[in-house]
């Protein structure tokens, strides 16, 4: 790449522990404000949606059609993807950052003052999908920039650790989201179905107004701004990586997929599999996810510093192992009817399967791609792999299950197909973690 052999003595690329303490915790608090908002309407959508937006048809078409709301989102943060991350690499990871953080707060601040059907009829569920796409958009540049705050300026001996600060920040987010909820759902049914379900969302406004406090604080990464001047030419990063890099992307969506999918299936479909089918309390339920969350947590850092040891592809490798062993004693663990085999189902799905591949993989995918499209290559590749995963999971797992009579043993095969996909991509990929980020590409 132009200009590498000077780089290294024009600027220092690590950052200070001072320094990196700042860029760490701007990534995770930024992230699990962000995916407060986003998960916060995933829960809302297994619980609430279905009744307030969706009147008129039985429950299991309700939550079919909730779901479905949800799958837009999902599938409007690749073009989030696209776009922020075309800017962010053109013109710097932190503005972009601040910009994604006032869209998600505000959109979620309207999805909590939305009237419902009953109120303004069917423009109610379409303005629920049009803010849903706006969500989707805001969430997905949001990742990748978050991620490389951390990854670009942390020593290479701990940048998978650094990386997983952003993930780190969406099960932190998913608690408090989930707790909030958890609390509104307190209330008698109908003032919670009426308003109690829109102060969560409401409350997005305050949140955001802090993110964007610690956002605008952070500095600039060292190796992209050396990137920017070494590159004289217009460059369209999206077509680069479409045009130069179109393996790793694949790579890149490949990898992500499992993981993905046990969140869309286990964060989100399991939940509301476990209210409207298996009848068990809503606050029960919503508690047991926000301790699941804590499990998150704990394991993304494990899985995160094991692959700064031995490698990104061995400790995600053992998630996606772990997916396919466990898929079937998950449905049963799902299906016993039991809030705490709800629990250990979760912790199995959530934190053991996805934490161990979701954990590197913030530095798997950063380390496909070189410093001037990397903002637009991760993003692209996760957003992507969040839109056929986690998006489609709850859908396709819905879809089965009425087609199974109300039998949760075809959800397994599918989870199973759906794992597959990352074994196949970690197999043929390679191992980065090694590598210089000026020599990348």
């Amino acid at each position: 790449m132009p200009g590498t052999d000077s780089a290294p003595a024009a600027r220092q690329v690590e950052a200070t522990p001072r320094e990196m303490r700042r860029i760490l915790a701007a990534s995770f608090i930024g992230t699990a404000i962000e995916y407060y908002d986003f998960i916060l309407y995933a829960t809302a959508a297994s619980i609430v949606f279905g009744t307030v937006f969706f009147t008129g048809v039985g429950p299991g078409v309700a939550q079919v059609l909730a779901f479905g709301t949800l799958a837009a989102g999902y599938f409007a943060r690749p073009l989030g993807g696209i776009v922020f991350g075309h800017l962010g690499d053109r013109l710097g990871r932190k503005s972009m950052l601040v910009v994604t953080l006032v869209l998600m707060g505000l959109v979620s601040t309207l999805v909590g003052l939305l009237p419902t059907t009953e109120q303004i009829g069917v423009a109610a569920p379409l303005l629920l999908v049009l803010l849903r796409i706006l969500q989707g958009i805001a969430v997905g540049g949001e990742w990748g920039g978050a991620m490389l705050l951390g990854f670009e300026r942390a020593k290479k001996e701990s940048r998978g650790f650094a990386a997983s600060f952003a993930y780190m920040g969406a099960p932190a987010g998913t608690i408090v989201g989930t707790l909030v909820l958890s609390l509104a759902s307190t209330l008698p049914r109908e003032d919670f179905l009426s308003w109690g379900w829109r102060v969560p969302f409401v409350f997005s406004a305050v949140l955001a107004g802090v993110g964007l406090v610690i956002r605008l604080k952070t500095a600039e990464s060292a190796v992209f701004q050396e990137a920017v001047e070494a590159v004289e030419e217009k460059r369209v990063p999206v077509g680069e990586v479409l045009t130069r890099y179109p393996r790793r992307l694949l790579l890149a969506i490949g990898a992500g997929i499992s993981g993905q999918a046990a969140q869309g299936l286990m964060g989100v479909w399991a939940l509301g599999y476990a209210v409207t089918q298996l009848q068990l309390s809503p606050t029960s339920v919503l508690n047991v996810k926000a301790l699941t969350g804590v499990c998150v947590i704990v394991v993304v850092v494990i899985a995160a510093r094991l692959s700064d040891r031995i490698g990104r592809r061995p400790v995600m490798l053992g998630g996606n192992v772990a997916a396919l062993l466990l898929a079937f004693p998950i449905m049963f663990l799902l299906d016993s009817g039991s809030v705490w085999t709800v629990f250990l189902a979760l912790v199995l799905g959530l934190a053991v399967i996805q934490g161990f591949v979701a954990g590197p993989y913030g530095a798997f995918a950063a380390e496909l791609f070189p410093t001037r499209i990397r903002y637009t290559g991760t993003s692209m590749g996760y957003q992507i792999a969040a839109a056929l995963g986690a998006g489609l999971m709850p859908v396709i797992a819905s879809s089965l299950v009425l087609v199974g009579g109300g039998s949760l043993w075809l959800v397994a095969p599918a989870w199973m197909g759906m794992t597959s996909i990352g074994l196949v991509a970690l197999v043929v990929a390679r191992e980065g973690k090694d590598d210089d980020l000026r020599d990348i590409g």
